[in-house]
């Protein structure tokens, strides 16, 4: 596609990126109307949004557009799973210059519907408008198919912690990035297309997960929510938590204790659970801590049983990373 966001104009920008969508049996109505229509058959919605921006979430010279669309997409479809609902939609609201190569809003939707397409949903609308900087507002929904829905604050004295999917991949490969590489390629694609397991959602929810949520700001630093919301401590065993070995021989090359990045690295959007002791759950999920009643102070998380104390978990108003960009 040839010229600029500004030449093809709203409306040339809008036909483009509809005309690339698929649907699902969900979508009674989608684009090109005032509304889209979708079928909520639990009558409740789960609902969801994130905002990226350029140079604070995503740089274009480390990633693609169509990168960052699946990279956009999944952080809310990831966060629908974790509420242990089903993704059935998302509407995308995108902010771009006038002088955009018309290319790269497109590849952008073709990121946003290949991993919604993972996930089961379907993009059904959005927004487009001119602005001075890149923006990306991904609003995802669900349905709960008559489950309760799994939130942070179910999780009872004598649960266990189990997590499913990737922890560490996405920060040793930012990591990577920073430093001017693109090897070893696994872990910066972790990076840059995270790939968080949906299924995990709402097959913990059958299985009778007490409390939930992805891993999107750190495993420390979202299961403190879990821990604040429960009222209860969380004490994680190091040793039962992966580590590949090709994660420490970056570690080594650049470093780092790539046990900080399990910990504290966040956007591989893993699935993190309490469950009942007595709960046998399958192979693809990991028990790696417990859980306690706090002992007479602000429930907290433990590492091994002592307090971690090192810096870590995302902050959107905290101090940016030496990068400069989280994404």
């Amino acid at each position: 596609m040839k010229g600029t966001v500004g030449e093809l104009g709203e409306f040339g920008l809008i036909r483009e990126l509809t005309a690339r969508l698929t649907t699902t049996p969900a979508v009674k109505i989608g684009p090109g109307d005032d509304a889209a229509v979708i079928a909520a058959p639990d009558r409740r919605v789960v609902a969801t949004t994130d905002v990226l921006i350029e140079g604070r979430h995503f740089r274009r010279d480390w990633s693609t557009a169509y990168d960052v669309g699946r990279k956009a997409a999944a952080q809310n479809l990831a966060d629908i799973a974790a509420m242990g609902a089903v993704p059935t939609a998302v509407l995308l609201g995108l902010v771009v210059p006038a002088d955009l190569r018309a290319t790269w809003p497109v590849e952008l939707m073709d990121g946003i519907r290949d991993e919604c397409q993972v996930a089961g949903a379907a993009v059904v609308g959005g927004d487009v408008v001119r602005g001075d900087t890149i923006t990306v507002a991904v609003t995802a929904l669900g349905d709960l198919r008559n489950r309760d829905a799994i939130t942070r604050s179910g999780a009872h004295a004598g649960d266990k912690i189990a997590v499913t999917g990737w922890l560490g991949w996405s920060a040793a490969g930012l990591a990577v990035l920073s430093r001017g590489f693109r090897s070893p390629r696994a872990f910066v694609e972790a990076h840059r297309r995270p790939e968080p397991p949906y299924h995990a959602g709402p097959a913990a929810a059958e299985l009778g997960a007490t409390a939930m949520t992805d891993v999107s700001d750190g495993l420390v630093a979202d299961l403190g929510h879990i821990a604040a919301a429960s009222g209860v401590d969380i004490d994680l065993r190091s040793a039962d938590i992966d580590v590949p070995a090709q994660m420490s021989d970056i570690g080594q090359a650049v470093g780092v204790d790539p046990m900080h990045w399990v910990l504290t690295g966040g956007e591989d959007h893993a699935i993190v659970a309490a469950f009942p002791p007595d709960v046998k759950l399958p192979a693809r999920w990991r028990v790696i801590g417990s859980v306690a009643a706090p002992a007479g102070r602000t429930p907290q998380v433990t590492v091994d049983g002592a307090a971690w104390d090192k810096a870590g978990g995302w902050d959107h108003f905290g101090d940016d990373p030496a990068d400069g960009a989280r994404a």
